[in-house]
Parts: C-alpha cells; structure tokens; sequence
C-alpha cells in the first residue's frame, strides 16, 4: 500500500473542516492561547518562508489540544495598507477587490497545508464591523486626551503630488518615480504614547521574550536620568541634557538641530552655507539622520561661541543634522574625549579634545572612572562628580525619553477612516456613529494639497455637525496599517460581539496570549503599540491583564537558493503551492521543521525536501508492515519512551529540527525490527503534530479508531532510565575513545577502566597525569603534564 499523498492530504483536510474540531469547546480546561501574527494579503500570496512560523505555531496548537488544554488558535488578515492602493492607482482595480481576491488565495495555501486554525473567529482589519471597533478605541484615546492634532512635516513627491509613507521614501528619492521628496508640513492626528513610557518599561521585564527584543524596546523608549544645564550664546540660555555631568570640563564644542529656532537669531557669518545645510536636513528622515554613524556632518556657526558653564571657556558651536530637534533639548553639548560619536567628530574637524576622566588616551574612554583635568573636583569619581557638578552650574535634574508620540494619521485612502468631525462652532467632534464606513471610490489620485484622496470626496466629508447641527466636515485622514494590528488578537475572543469591543469573562477565559510568534522585523514598532493600546485598555478599565503576549518568539528566515531574501523583483520566490502539489502538505511541514533551529535564518535546500520525503515514505511503509503485530520488546518500548520525553520537552523549546532528527533516529533503530501496536501507537502520536494527514491515515487504517480522540502519550520515567551509557574518554581535551559503562559507576571505577583501554595506554605510556575532570555519566578528562 503506497502513500498517496493527494487523496489522504484532502481526506483529512475536508474532515477537519466538515467536523469544525478546531474550535473551541470546553471552556472548563485550562487555556493556552497560540497566536500568529496575522499576515498582509499580497497579491503574491505565501512563500515557503512565511509558512515557517505558521506550521510551527500549528505543532504547539495540536500539542496542546491532545494535552487537554482548550485551545485558541485563530487567524485572521491584517488587509489594510499601501501595496493594495498603489495597486489600485496604477490599475484601476478597487482594493477591496483585489484585497478579497488576495485572502481567499492565501486562506486556500493555509488550509491546504493542514494548519488547524479556528476558522469561526476569521477576521479582516477591512471589515466595518471589525474598524468600528479600532475607531472606538481611538475615540477613547482621545477623550483620554491621549489624541491631538500637530503642524507635522510629511514626505513629499512633487512628481507625484502626494504624500509618501516612510518605506515610500528610498535613498531620499520617490519609490514610485524617482524624484527627489522634499518636506510639507500638514496637520497629523498624533498619539500620546509617551504618557505611557514607564508602563511600558516597568513591564517588560518579567515577559518571557528574546532579551534582544526586550533590549530593543528598552532602547526605543531611550529613558535617561540627568541633568538639564544652560550654556549661553550671545546671553541667551540654551540648555542641554546631559546623563555626563562628570564630564562638563571636557566640553570643548556645542552642537544645535538644524531645527533649533536660536539659529535664526544669530548674526552668523556663513549665513548661507548653515541655511543650505538645515535645508537638506529637512529632506532626511530621522532614521537617515541617526543612522549614517560614519559620516556625521555638521557645520560650524561662524562668529559664535557658546560659554561653558563650568569653566566660562568659549567653544565654537555646530549645526548637525543627527542631533534631532524633538529629542531633549535639540542641543547637545559634545565630550569628545568622553563620546565615540564626539571622538569622531573633533577629528574630523579638528576639534580640541580634553580628557577629564581617568587618563588621556587615544581614543574615546566611555566609562566612569576618577576625574582629573576638572578643577576642585578632581578626584572625585564620576558618580559624586556628577551630583556635584550639576549642582555648582545650578542645573536642574531632568528624566528624558528617546520616545516620541506616535504620528497616528496617514494622508491615504486604503485605511481606517478617523471617527473625528471638524465644527467651525463646536471646534474636534468624536463621531460615535460607528462604523464611520470607508466611501468606496473609483479613483484614488492624490488631490496634490498632501490631503487623503477622500479630501476630494465633498458628499462625504460634509456633514452636519453632531453637536450643534451646523455645518462641519469629516477628518480626511486614515489610520495607519499599525491601528488594526493593535488589538486583533482581542477581538478573536469575541468577533462577532456588536455591543462591545470584548466580552469581560471571555477575556479573563483566554488573556493573556500564552504564545506569540513573528518576525524579528516587528521587534519594536508593533510590538510597542499593541502594548500602548492594551495597557491604555487595562487602565480603563476593558480587559483585565496589564500586558498582552506573555511569551514571544521569533522565526528565522527562509532563504531562497542563492542565499538571499526571497522577493517577487529578485525572481526567487518559492511557492509552498508546488511543493504541496509534488511532494504533499506533510513533507513541506516536516521539511521546513527539519531546516534548523527555529529563530536562526536558513537557506532552501530542494534536496532537503525529497529527503524528508522519502524518510515519510520509509515511516509509512514501516507502520503499515507492522500493522498487524501486537507486542514489541522491551528494548523497544524503553526506546519509544525515551523518544517521548525528548519530543516532549523539544516541542515546549520550540526544538523542532531536533525533534524531526529524533523520529529519524528511531526509524532507523526500528525499521528493520518487528514492533507491535504498543510502540506504533507511540510513534504515530509522537509524529501527529508534525505530519498530521499522514497519522491520521495510519491510525486509522491500522485499526485504532480516530488519531483525534487521543490523548498525548506519557512516558515512563523508569522505562526510560539506562542501565548503560556511552562516556566519552579524553587527553588534554581531546576525544580519544569512549566506552559503555554502568550508569552512575564512579570516578575510580571510570578511571580504571580507561586507563585498561589500549587506545587510551598510547596516549597516556610515559607521560605524568597532573588532574583529572569528571563530569558523571558523561566524560572524564586526564590533563598531563606540559
């Protein structure tokens, strides 16, 4: 009986879904709520390397469901954005169409690749009875007076005549054209994240995520403890923040934002030369300002000095463009003794370089250590110093964040409309007739004002007032792709609730998501507004737990046959449609399990893929050769168990590569043995997770009734205990025999027994064992004499 993947693959997929034994029943168990980031339908569908992440979580979910837990694992799309409306403006073709096109495809590639998901609680971020919802929560937000409005600058096409998104923006030119974007300023919806900043660091750490990621947020949120001090230019105070108080007599320059307004005060020299500099500055994101670490620019402000507090020195004053206007102060005094970014500056200008700490070097000493070259203060170490230094130049202590508020609005039409109505009586009006629905358009040119293309749309934009009955217009502007994706996982609990964003006892049922997988891409920004919104939620009252993704892990890339990302425009994409379609839904799961450790990148090996292929067959054809057997021997049964446990424990790791090289093992210890139904029933339950179709085939066929009434095996703790084990014999740390021994024999006995070993006497004749190291059960080492 030969495996046919396509007939058994379809067979147990109609099932499942014909049954719904993925939604959730009981809710006496205990929960375990696994939860995907919800992916963008492209147009282009799944890539093997999106389904990495996916078949994971899906192992996980079936795991815990044979464990007696009642299983959340839902899905859903995260549709709004600009591929879908770009789309639109080159062809003619509404979003909506082709956003709807796109999720029935990708549905199609979930489902055929056997992922268990709870198709009842499906949602769409596109869907007015599920925005209606990311509108109240904005609505609420602003009521909280978390929400305002703000002169912002955006990036501009003149080409174009609209507004671009960040990722819009390549190389300082046009994505779309290739012109050069230029700077407009336009009044943008802005949230208060920053009333949040020490929420949302207090609770970081006792999340169970990837320390780079929790570095990452920790960074992002940038909190310093300092002191603000007042350098003065032609008498006029500019402060600094500093965390380097320590440091002040090593000042030896200033350095302004080119947004600094003191710069437009000053009788400079170089007038010309400083205004061409801020005028390039204003056509680079924050991002290009802050990034381009080797090539700092600046420019000196000729015929200006600032006066250094501490000392009453002169010190020339710059204009640079990664010192950002809206972070501290948009000053900073520079320490290039003291600073690397300060170290590399001064050299590449010329700039004095006083070291104040410790000893001069020739390099930028970062440290805190003992002042010298400081006055009354030497000696001193750099924790008094700064105390006492911040003191005599009468700063004032000053806690600075790194955070900025989030800009909220986006100047599109394929978003979330934003529920505000603008009264020229009654002033911002909350629109709480929701959902503020999405007029459906057929063009979707940009107005050229740097206005939403809904600006255009007068039927829809004027309104009456709900306040005063007056005339009054709707806000144009949308939300951005960040608003849907920061509370979906909430509104799987409830989806179709109309009354409210969540009911409270099924939240407490399900909440806190128990496991959260995703790229390290979203390390941050998502990351951080999804727990913005869910701790503003909590502290109003709406859920009740302070943070929503209790654990997080993230998968690695697939990388496509020559190494690199896959993408459309380098034309090596690979479909899961035609690995499915030649080799089965189960060898791709299997496969991409097998690659290598879960979080670490790896490349596309289609030779991979026939070799677990054929490793699927070899398991089909051993169970079905036993099918018949009833009793397998002890030996076997030890060896199943023990295969338990490491399966067991590596799933809960998220091990899987180790785990599929387990199975793989124990196919070729049994394959050519006879094994009863005791050891294949363990197998294939083991395997269920992994290869789902399959084990649902073999179960079946082999007489044991429904795979999915099954309960997860438990192995016998004194089954599994050897009485032999392999230790491994050393020299100076080299590998140079191993032997089986009792286990737990002791050092002298393993001792004895080694040096008895011929290949252990050549290495040891003549020479003199100076130590000995021994780890029991596991190695012993003889150091010799040098």
């Amino acid at each position: 009986m030969k495996y046919n993947f396509k007939e058994i693959e379809k067979k147990w997929q109609d099932y499942w879904e014909k049954e719904k034994i993925n939604e959730v029943k009981d809710l006496s168990c205990p929960k375990y709520y696994v939860l995907d980031m919800f992916p963008y339908p492209s147009g282009a569908g799944l890539h093997v390397g999106h389904l990495k992440g996916y078949v994971a979580t899906d192992i996980v979910a079936r795991l815990k469901r044979m464990q007696g837990f009642n299983v959340l694992h839902p899905i859903g799309w995260d549709a709004f954005g600009l591929p879908a409306e770009n789309y639109a403006i080159k062809t003619g073709i509404h979003p909506e169409i082709t956003t709807k096109k796109n999720i029935d495809n990708i549905r199609n590639q979930f489902k055929v690749t056997g992922l268990s998901y709870d198709w009842s609680r499906e949602i769409n971020t596109t869907d007015p009875n599920y925005y209606k919802w990311t509108q109240w929560i904005f609505i609420k937000i602003f009521e909280k007076g978390l929400a305002y409005k703000k002169l912002l600058p955006i990036n501009w096409c003149p080409s174009c005549k609209t507004g671009l998104a960040n990722e819009e923006v390549v190389d300082g030119k046009c994505e779309r054209c290739g012109t050069e974007t230029t700077k407009k300023e336009i009044e943008q919806w802005v949230l208060k994240i920053t009333d949040y900043a020490d929420k949302l660091l207090e609770g970081i750490d006792s999340l169970d995520w990837p320390e780079k990621i929790k570095e990452m947020q920790k960074n992002w949120i940038g909190k310093s403890q300092g002191w603000e001090i007042n350098f003065k230019i032609n008498n006029i105070d500019v402060p600094v923040f500093t965390t380097r108080a320590d440091t002040l007599f090593g000042c030896t320059y200033l350095v302004l934002s080119p947004e600094h307004s003191i710069i437009n005060y000053l009788d400079i020299e170089n007038k010309e030369e400083v205004n061409e500099y801020i005028e390039k500055a204003k056509n680079k994101s924050d991002r290009e300002r802050i990034s381009e670490v080797k090539n700092k620019t600046g420019v000196e402000l000729k015929g200006i000095k600032a006066i250094n507090p501490v000392n009453q020195k002169q010190i020339p004053v710059f204009v640079a463009d990664y010192v950002l206007g809206h972070y501290g102060t948009g000053a900073v005094m520079a320490v290039p003794a003291h600073d690397e970014r300060d170290f590399d500056f001064a050299k590449k200008y010329n700039l004095e370089i006083i070291w104040v700490i410790d000893s001069e070097k020739d390099f930028a000493f970062t440290e805190d250590g003992t002042l010298f070259n400081s006055s009354e203060f030497n000696g001193l170490s750099s924790s008094e110093a700064r105390e006492k230094i911040g003191k005599f130049v009468k700063g004032e202590k000053k806690v600075n964040y790194k955070l900025r508020d989030w800009v909220f609005s986006r100047q599109r039409y394929w978003g979330e409309p934003i529920p505000i109505i603008h009264c020229e009586k009654c002033g911002i009006v909350p629109d709480y007739n929701l959902p503020v629905k999405l007029p459906y358009i057929e063009k979707y040119e940009p107005t050229g004002t740097g206005e939403s293309p809904l600006a255009a749309i007068n039927d829809w934009v004027n309104v009456e007032c709900p306040k005063c009955g007056g005339k009054a217009k709707r806000e144009t502007n949308t939300m951005p792709q960040w608003a849907g994706s920061s509370w979906y996982y909430l509104r799987y609990l409830d989806p179709n609730n109309d009354k409210e964003l969540v009911n409270k006892e099924k939240e407490k049922v399900f909440m806190p998501v128990d496991l959260y997988v995703g790229g390290a891409e979203h390390a941050v920004l998502h990351l951080l507004y999804s727990r913005f919104w869910h701790k503003f939620l909590f502290d109003s009252g709406y859920i009740s737990t302070k943070e929503p993704f209790l654990k997080l892990r993230n998968v690695g890339l697939i990388l496509a046959n020559d190494g690199q990302k896959m993408s459309k425009s380098k034309g090596n994409v690979i479909s899961p449609d035609e690995i499915i379609e030649q080799f089965g839904a189960d060898t791709l799961r299997v496969y991409e399990m097998f690659m290598g450790p879960f979080e670490q990148a790896i490349v596309w090996n289609e030779q991979g893929v026939k070799g677990i292929n054929k490793f699927l067959n070899r398991f089909w054809d051993f169970v079905v050769k036993n099918k018949d057997n009833k009793e397998s021997s002890k030996e076997l049964i030890a060896e199943v168990n023990r295969l338990n446990k490491k399966v067991s424990e590596d799933i809960e790791k998220m091990k899987f590569n180790t785990s599929v090289a387990f199975f793989m093992e124990f196919l070729n210890l049994v394959e050519n043995e006879k094994v009863g139904s005791d050891v294949l029933k363990m197998f294939l339950l083991l395997m269920f997770p992994f290869a789902p179709h399959m084990c649902s085939e073999l179960w079946e066929i082999n007489g044991y009734g429904n795979i999915l009434n099954e309960e997860w095996p438990k192995y016998d703790k004194e089954l599994i205990k050897k009485d032999k084990i392999e230790i491994v014999i050393q020299v100076d740390g080299k590998v140079r025999d191993r032997l089986e021994m009792d286990v737990d024999s002791s050092e002298e006995k393993v001792k004895e027994v080694s040096q008895e070993s011929e290949r252990i006497k050549k290495w040891l004749q003549g020479k003199e064992v100076t130590r000995v190291l021994f780890i029991p059960n596991k190695l012993i080492n003889f150091i010799l004499k040098k």
